[in-house]
């Protein structure tokens, strides 16, 4: 039956009639305008009647989602651990491989050699005056009807991968959440950190800032705890959602992006390569020994230190001990020895070519390697992708072709650094800078209730049905760093939940899912729907559905903010606020020329001048582009972005203006003359970007 009629603003096809030849200019000055108005309706309504609009498309889509597809997926997925560079993790390559291959999508892997790091030995002893050396056993226990508990044995050891090898044999000193803050308060307090071992908590900020702040304040080692209070305020899994005492947060502390020993470009097959020593020696690696420990080990590391009582807000949760500062009397023994070594890995690709422009790519993202068995952190998003892809393949039967072409991703070792994103970004930099639309991003798609998203701002309207409040992409989190932060494509992240207890433990499990992140798999639903809709939109509208008043309103406000902390100080804002002014008549510009062509299409559907469309589409995606610059932030050139970048003291942290924030923070601590004029030149540098941002969206030249 023909699809049911309705007013789109988005993509008509073509009707399937001959157009009638023009009339000579004369013989249509002589017709009358009533026939005419009546002709134009005619055509819109077939038009409208034979082509089914990209609307049509997207309510059918949201109708085929499947909870027991995506939660066959995740079985499937989740089997066996399958950490980057395992056989497991081939494995989980291969059902991917095979699943979009059915589904008659072009299908192909891309590998590439990088450097991963695993555990060759560890361990730890805690002892003071009077008692026993006790030796910890760094193990995550299973539970008495585990369902995992044979394959558990395949999990690796608890480690921090990238963690210097080495020893230490000292004093603990507390030091809260590891931040660079609390070493201050430290320091206040007269507490010395130089060649001790701190001990941190996780939260607040990323784990490789965590320990290399711990260097950074001199210590000797570090251990990080999964602290009661932050991850067990309720039951413990199995019989609730939250950490156990003996689950560990195992994961990276490389601070960079992509593999370490190909720094800025593509690790491929006879690649240039900086040798392992010397990308294990840059500053983006921790540099001292380090080791993640439970809950339990670091309330009983805690229970043994000294000094002063630490204050109210570094304490633990009912029931833990009293935590103090030290140094000491407790004394921690740590070794640790790993094994950096080159491993391959896997970047799974599939393509479904667009028919009217082929040569523009809507791209989507998710990774499938995990520290464990990964249900939530990665493949509640990898089943979700799946899902999506099997329903796009039942709307072809439909009759449906993406007007661009859809590019479906699964990245290998995210976990260890952004890795295989980045090198497929870096490898393909000059394609994706050219033609890419958007990337759209899941990484845990599924980890509790409520539609997480964070967005460059001209994609805020696509998601304000999936998210009442949308985030920046500014920190460095996720597999979208590559994309919007080191070549400036437009980019989407987004998920059901913001957070889980068992994230990056032996309890990331099919089971856990099925209990407590999504017992019905709705949720995998929901955010395949979301995700899908989101490209179904940017691949097959006629113009892009971009807005960049968001982007406008998002500069002001972050304007507003140096403003107030660079009061009184000798800093002038006025080029960033000529530019965002420049910017914004941009996108009034743009806004007109934008209704002008909505009433044409309303008129004659299939007269939109075509190159007319393609000059307004590619200024929509190319201003993203305009935002970064060639040289980078400062000390930081892999990233771009003069916007939105992470923050130089937590990588998983969002900043607005990262260069200026960087600047300040090293003013305020300097004061001198010379760092304050660094803050006005990165001030500039911002301006000068937006300026570009703001010519290439109108389309204009000075």
């Amino acid at each position: 039956m023909p699809p049911p009629l309705g007013h789109d603003d988005s993509c008509l096809l073509t009707p399937l009639i001959p157009a009638t030849p023009p009339l000579p200019p004369r013989a249509t000055a002589r017709l009358h305008p009533l026939p005419l108005l009546v002709g134009a309706l005619f055509a819109t309504y077939y038009h409208l009647l034979v082509a089914p609009a990209p609307s049509y498309y997207q309510s059918l889509f949201l109708s085929l989602g499947s909870n027991d597809t995506a939660a066959a997926h995740l079985r499937a997925l989740t089997v066996r651990p399958h950490l980057a560079g395992t056989e497991a993790n081939a494995l989980a390559a291969e059902h991917v491989v095979s699943t979009l291959s059915s589904l008659s999508f072009p299908t192909r892997v891309t590998p590439y050699e990088v450097l991963l790091s695993y555990p060759v030995r560890r361990s730890l002893s805690l002892s003071a005056p009077g008692r026993d050396a006790t030796a910890f056993a760094l193990v995550q226990d299973t539970y008495p009807g585990d369902p995992y508990a044979a394959a558990s044995a395949e999990v690796v050891p608890t480690f921090l991968a990238y963690a210097a090898s080495g020893s230490a044999a000292a004093e603990v000193v507390y030091a809260n959440y590891g931040r660079t803050e609390d070493y201050a308060y430290l320091a206040s307090r007269g507490v010395n950190v130089t060649g001790k071992v701190a001990l941190a908590r996780y939260g607040k900020v990323y784990r490789g800032d965590i320990v290399k702040n711990a260097r950074d304040a001199g210590a000797a080692a570090a251990v990080i705890f999964t602290d009661t209070k932050d991850y067990t305020p309720g039951k413990a899994f199995p019989d609730g959602p939250w950490m156990p005492a003996t689950g560990v947060q195992v994961g990276s502390t490389f601070k960079g992006v992509g593999d370490p020993t190909t720094p800025m470009w593509a690790s491929s097959g006879g690649c240039e390569r900086v040798s392992i020593a010397e990308a294990m020696a840059t500053d983006d690696m921790p540099g001292i020994p380090a080791l993640p420990v439970s809950g339990r080990d670091g309330e009983e590391i805690l229970r043994l230190i000294g000094g002063d009582v630490a204050p109210e807000d570094w304490q633990g949760g009912e029931g833990a001990p009293v935590y103090r500062l030290g140094p000491g009397p407790a004394v921690l023994n740590l070794t640790y020895t790993g094994n950096e070594t080159i491993a391959t890995i896997q970047n799974v690709i599939s393509v479904i070519e667009g028919k009217e422009e082929p040569d523009r790519y809507v791209i989507l993202g998710n990774h499938r390697d995990a520290w464990t068995f990964g249900a939530a952190d990665p493949n509640s998003g990898t089943a979700a992708l799946l899902e999506l892809a099997e329903r796009l393949s039942k709307l072809q039967t439909k009759g449906w072709r993406p007007r661009r072409t859809i590019i479906l991703c699964n990245w290998d070792a995210e976990e260890y650094g952004l890795i295989g994103s980045t090198e497929w970004v870096e490898e393909n930099r000059a394609m994706l800078t050219s033609r890419t639309v958007a990337y759209l991003n899941v990484d845990v798609g599924v980890s509790g209730s409520g539609v997480d998203a964070s967005a460059t701002p001209q994609l805020d309207e696509l998601l304000k049905q999936a998210s009442k409040k949308i985030g920046r992409l500014g920190g460095g989190g996720s597999d979208y760093s590559a994309f919007v932060q080191h070549i400036g494509i437009p980019s989407v992240d987004m998920a059901i939940g913001s957070g889980y207890a068992v994230y990056h433990s032996l309890y990331d499990d099919f089971t856990w899912m099925e209990k407590y992140g999504d017992p019905m798999f709705r949720r995998h639903v929901v955010v395949a729907s979301i995700w899908g809709l989101v490209a179904l939109r940017l691949s097959d509208e006629e113009i892009l559905p971009f807005n960049y008043s968001s982007y406008v309103q998002e500069l002001e406000n972050g304007a507003v903010d140096i403003n107030k902390r660079v009061l009184g100080m000798p800093v002038n804002l006025s080029p960033l606020h000529k530019s965002i002014e420049q910017l914004n008549r941009a996108v009034l510009k743009v806004d007109s020329e934008l209704q002008a062509l909505q009433t044409w299409k309303f008129w004659s559907p299939s007269q939109n001048d075509p190159l007319r469309v393609r000059d307004l589409n590619d200024r929509l995606m190319m201003t993203e582009r305009a935002f970064t610059e060639r040289e980078g932030l400062s000390g930081r050139p892999w990233y771009k972005h003069m916007i939105y970048g992470p923050s130089l003291y937590n990588d998983y942290g969002a900043e607005v203006y990262p260069g200026v924030d960087d600047a300040i923070q090293t003013a305020k601590k300097a004061n001198t003359t010379e760092s304050w004029q660094s803050v006005q030149h990165e001030i500039h540098r911002i301006a000068r970007v937006i300026s570009q941002a703001a010519l290439v969206l109108s389309g204009g030249l000075t």
